[in-house]
Parts: C-alpha cells; sequence; structure tokens
C-alpha cells in the first residue's frame, strides 16, 4: 500500500467513525475562531472555551479588540496561561485586521500569517473551517498519528504539512484533521497506543508506537 493509499483510506475509515467531526473551540464570527486558537496554544480547548465565553461577551467586534485595553485582555485570559503574550497579539491582530485588510479576516494564508502570532497551523484552521479551502491543520495530534501510520517520516509541522498535501485528498484534508483531533483523544493517544480497539490498525505501520 502506498503512502497515498494508506492516506485515502485513513480519510475513509474516520469519515465513517466520526462523520460528526468539527472543531472543537466554539465561535459565532469567523474572527473569534482567530482569537480562540490564539489562546489555545498550550492550553486545553475546554478552557479556551471558558475563557472566551467572557471574552466574547464583552468584546463585540473586531474594533473593539483593537481597542481593548490590554490589561483588560490579560485579566481575562490569563486561565489559558502566557496571557501576556497572547493578550498583546489578540489586541495587535485584530489591529491589522482593521487596518490593513478593512476589518475582514484575510483568506490567502499568506495574509493570514503576516498577523501577530498567527502561524500556519491556525492559519491553516482559519483556511478549512471559515473559507471552505484545502487546508492541512497540523497540530500535535495530526503530526503524531500521521508519523505512526506512515503518512509521513516528518515530524517538523511545515515538512508534514508540505508531505500531506501531496497525499491527502485535499478536498477532505482540512476535516480529517478535524478527525484526527478526536481520533488521537479517543485511542491513538500521546501516551499510549490503544491497538486493539483502533480502527486504523489494518493500515497502520506503527511506527515509534507505545502499548
Amino acid at each position: 500500500m502506498t503512502k497515498k493509499e494508506r492516506a485515502e483510506k485513513a480519510v475513509e475509515i474516520l469519515e465513517g467513525v466520526y462523520p460528526d467531526a468539527e472543531c472543537s473551540l466554539k465561535y459565532k464570527h469567523p474572527y473569534e475562531l482567530l482569537i480562540a486558537t490564539r489562546l489555545s496554544a498550550q492550553c486545553t480547548d475546554a478552557r479556551v472555551n471558558i475563557v472566551t465565553k467572557e471574552l466574547f461577551e464583552k468584546y463585540k467586534s473586531i474594533d473593539e479588540f483593537a481597542e481593548a485595553n490590554l490589561e483588560d485582555i490579560e485579566n481575562i485570559i490569563k486561565p489559558c496561561g502566557l496571557y501576556k503574550t497572547k493578550a498583546k497579539s489578540i489586541i495587535e491582530m485584530c489591529s491589522q485586521i482593521k487596518n490593513n485588510f478593512g476589518g475582514k479576516l484575510p483568506d490567502t494564508l499568506e495574509q493570514l500569517t503576516s498577523l501577530s502570532g498567527i502561524g500556519r497551523k491556525t492559519a491553516n484552521l482559519i483556511m478549512g473551517d471559515v473559507f471552505g479551502k484545502p487546508a492541512v491543520v497540523t497540530d500535535t495530534h495530526c503530526i503524531r498519528i500521521c508519523y505512526r501510520l506512515g503518512l509521513t517520516n516528518e515530524k517538523e509541522p511545515y515538512k508534514v504539512e508540505m508531505e500531506l498535501r501531496k497525499i491527502l485528498p485535499m478536498e477532505k484534508a482540512s476535516m480529517f484533521c478535524h478527525r484526527l483531533v478526536i481520533f488521537g483523544r479517543e485511542t491513538c493517544t500521546a501516551r499510549k497506543t490503544n491497538c486493539e480497539k483502533c480502527q486504523l490498525e489494518g493500515i497502520c505501520e506503527k511506527n515509534n508506537y507505545k502499548k
């Protein structure tokens, strides 16, 4: 089985296992997903969702975030960790969106990654979930599972993304990455691989796996 065949089969299997998969971060407006994803660095999505409930109730637009008081943002997002850096970049990115993009989220990877604190992982998430464009979100679950499956021999996010773009059916890549998050939490965890109940066991090369 080639990498491409294995990738296509993995996509097909996880579609059946998690047909209703979606982003676990809660948001109503596209810019809220951008902010929530920024907050999720080294923090659980569950905690981010608690914090953003208060944050998005207080600040209701990109303009309000751009003009927000830094200490107020810091105090609200403190439970997410790295709050000083995150607060600064939230205000800066919203100012950039307001001043450089007419108050609307840009829709290219290059423009999104020009925003303060936004890397390719977040930019790909926005591209896929907001704009419905081909995207590969190489978070820790994606990197770990794709390496174990034998879809990539890389572990650096950019290299993994580039390799997966060559073998995944790109119209399904964004949702595949969401499904990998759920699969990585339930079955193929960082601490242990539960191969006995793994739906992908039949196509897995079992690279660097743990029992």
